[in-house]
């Protein structure tokens, strides 16, 4: 039995924002625990040597529609970054260093800052006004996530998940069992109420 789903996540993937969004749902309507496990995508693509497919044109162009479908099937808000990829490893070590009571609006609010307001996050200035909104402290935020045991935190969940042969984000595993896709969410959900 479970109680739990493990969600991988990258602020950087257009698909784990759309997935989240159906996460907030479900934790909302069916009571269901996430347990949100952050990485760094780039890297984990570096462990499996894949190239992502924002280095690859056909791919970027399906990416943007797809997702353009995927967002009006569910009613949710989406605008492809025109900034788009950036480096992701401050937001990511971030979700580390935020308190367990702040970490879900953190997370909320910078995957809706990029994948919905369009806000260019590689922007200092605009991940300041961010954290101001969260009431979080942004001097204490910019030097704890350049603490070495929070980079060595994220390698460790970035390794972890590699080790458990994830390689692309969102995934989910529930019941040890990997779903790798936002298109899975449904199966996600299955697995875990046959389980209970």
């Amino acid at each position: 039995m479970t109680k739990s789903i493990d969600f991988y996540f990258d602020f950087i993937s257009p698909y784990a924002y759309l997935a989240h969004k159906r996460v907030i749902q479900a934790e909302k309507l069916n009571n269901i625990k996430f347990l949100y496990r952050p990485i760094l995508l780039g890297g984990l693509h570096n462990l499996r040597k894949i190239t992502p497919a924002a280095h690859i044109d056909a791919k970027k162009k399906f990416t943007v529609y797809d997702c353009e479908i995927v967002a009006k099937k569910f009613n949710i808000k989406f605008k492809f970054n025109k900034k788009f990829p950036i480096n992701t490893l401050n937001l990511m070590r971030g979700v580390l260093v935020i308190n367990e009571i702040k970490r879900k609006k953190y997370i909320e609010n910078f995957f809706d800052a990029y994948w919905s307001a369009n806000l260019d996050l590689s922007n200092k200035n605009i991940v300041e006004s961010i954290l101001e909104k969260l009431d979080i402290n942004s001097i204490d935020f910019f030097k704890k996530i350049n603490e070495q045991q929070t980079k060595d935190l994220l390698k460790k969940l970035t390794q972890d998940a590699y080790n458990k042969e994830i390689f692309g984000a969102p995934t989910f595993i529930v019941n040890k069992k990997l779903f790798w896709g936002q298109d899975r969410f449904d199966y996600v959900l299955d697995e875990y109420k046959n389980s209970i």
